[in-house]
């Protein structure tokens, strides 16, 4: 048996259709004692996305971005928040829109990505999966200043600290975001491990 058959739609509500999609769904779900338990639950529809992080292995360094997002400001984040370059898919294949969306954030044009993982970043109410990529890059790789798209509302700065500057940074709460944090995490694990550290 299936997950799909354990799971009875009866009825989906549109609540909301303006930037994204709020749906209100009424299901049953038919739990392991076999017996049918009718659930409601909202779902956020934002479509799937990708993330990056960009190393320089013979600096040690990391590219990061830095910019204000208005949700973490309401939930008491009184700063920019530092990310690994993101963007969401709008019918592109995972790694053209991550190329495209590194170079618009960062400036930056690189040539070799490659896919590691991909997660759900917040399963209980939003639909996203969210592609995880790496990339080595170089200081001949910059191709414009970036910045973002300003029709989008985008004022992107770049970052470019240090591996061990970065995990510094998620240890003292300068960095807090999720897809960020895993991604620093993997190459302190994977691709930083036998590095020689500076400083």
């Amino acid at each position: 048996m299936t997950i799909a058959d354990r799971v009875r739609v009866e009825e989906v509500t549109t609540l909301s259709n303006d930037w994204y999609v709020l749906k209100k769904t009424i299901f049953s779900f038919l739990r392991k004692d076999g017996v049918w338990q009718r659930q409601s639950r909202e779902t956020y529809d934002r479509g799937n996305g990708a993330t990056i992080l960009l190393y320089d292995l013979e600096r040690q360094k990391v590219l990061l971005t830095r910019q204000f997002r208005y949700p973490t400001f309401v939930n008491g984040h009184d700063d920019l928040l530092i990310e690994a370059p993101a963007g969401l898919l709008d019918n592109a294949s995972p790694e053209e829109r991550i190329r495209a969306e590194v170079e618009e954030e960062t400036g930056f044009r690189v040539s070799d990505v490659r896919q590691i993982f991909d997660a759900f970043m917040s399963p209980g109410s939003v639909t996203e999966r969210l592609h995880f990529f790496i990339g080595a890059y170089s200081a001949e790789d910059q191709v414009s200043e970036g910045g973002g798209n300003v029709e989008e509302g985008e004022d992107i700065e770049r970052l470019e600290p240090t591996i061990d500057e970065a995990l510094q940074m998620i240890d003292d709460g300068r960095i807090r975001d999720g897809k960020t944090i895993m991604l620093l995490q993997y190459a302190a694990l994977h691709i930083f491990k036998d590095q020689p550290h500076i400083g």
